[in-house]
């Protein structure tokens, strides 16, 4: 009887978890901000990078929305400026991606949200994409 209540806390306690993953609101607020990148960097939880010359966003945003489980959560490519939102396929985790076009360079801040490291899966999605863009 024990046992079966423990599975059954256990149970409750990781569809709580999933549930809030997958239905906690991501606030454009926070994610979609302006970015300042000097230098390519890879972070325990994403990367930053900067490509000089790259001046096509529209091309970049249709190689993004074919990513699976991505979207737009804020802004506009012809603005310059837009973010994404991808989600892991198992639990769901969202990860965030901003691209902003400044001074003939594209930005990309590429982040996770929950925990502190992706295990690479933001750095290798952006390769991706620009591997894509370059040809």
């Amino acid at each position: 009887m024990v046992k079966r209540m423990f599975v059954y806390v256990i149970l409750i306690l990781a569809l709580g978890f999933a549930a809030y993953v997958r239905l906690a609101p991501s606030d454009p607020a926070r994610w979609h901000v302006l970015l300042e990148i000097a230098e390519n960097r890879d972070l325990p939880g994403g990367v930053l990078r900067r490509v000089e010359g790259l001046s096509d966003l529209q091309a970049l945003h249709q190689i993004v929305l074919q990513t699976p489980r991505t979207q737009v959560l804020a802004g506009d490519p012809a603005q310059g400026h837009v973010t994404y939102i991808t989600r892991s396929a198992l639990w769901g985790f969202p990860d965030y991606t901003t691209v902003q076009l400044r001074d003939g360079a594209v930005l990309i801040h590429a982040r996770l949200r929950f925990g502190k490291s992706d295990i690479g899966v933001n750095g290798k999605r952006v390769a991706g994409w620009l591997a894509q863009i370059a040809g």
